[in-house]
């Protein structure tokens, strides 16, 4: 009795590792990312367009936000969202939501490493925590490809802080004008 209490508790425990971006479907979105004019360019001093993601903003790092610029934001925008996804951990037409951030003022042209800039707001991820963690594929997966997008939108947001990764989908479909997208990709080498 006394050991399968333990197996049990132990299988509680390691389930969240286990799962590294796989995780369970709770905060998985589906579909791919909402669609507005590619007229935004998103770029980042850390990496480029097609890199590997640099272990500091993975959890083999120090799971901080990486650095992100951005330009030719429309001038009818209000606010700003930025979402980072994998299309490649849940499976089939799902994405698992590492980071959301939204209500940025759209004077804001980029965000520093590990910045929340003045009144914006973060929403849960696939982990189930607010604000951001970076990639952490299963040990072994081939590179996983990381989605970052900064939208225009028409208007506030209206959503509250810790918003579910669908909440903040739904309200960019709503109101985008504008968005830029940075793909980069990221492994976990056996045994990491």
């Amino acid at each position: 009795m006394r050991i399968r209490l333990l197996l049990l508790i132990a299988l509680a425990l390691g389930s969240p590792i286990l799962a590294g971006c796989g995780g369970d479907d709770g905060g998985n979105v589906s579909g791919p990312l909402p669609a507005a004019p590619d007229q935004i360019k998103l770029t980042s001093p850390a990496f480029k367009a097609g890199a590997t993601v640099p272990e500091l903003y993975t959890c083999d790092g120090a799971d901080v936000s990486p650095p992100l610029d951005w330009r030719h934001v429309p001038k009818l925008a209000r606010s700003l969202t930025l979402v980072m996804e994998d299309p490649d951990a849940a499976g089939g037409d799902k994405s698992f939501v590492h980071w959301t951030m939204y209500d940025i003022d759209p004077k804001v042209v980029g965000v520093a490493e590990g910045y929340l800039p003045p009144k914006a707001k973060e929403g849960k991820n696939s982990f189930g925590k607010t604000g951001y963690n970076g990639p952490c594929p299963p040990q072994g997966d081939q590179p996983h490809r990381y989605v970052f997008a900064i939208y225009a939108l028409r208007g506030p947001s209206g959503l509250d802080a810790g918003s579910s990764p669908g909440h903040v989908r739904d309200k960019i479909a709503k109101l985008a004008l504008a968005r830029g997208t940075l793909q980069a990709t990221y492994a976990r080498a056996p045994g990491q």
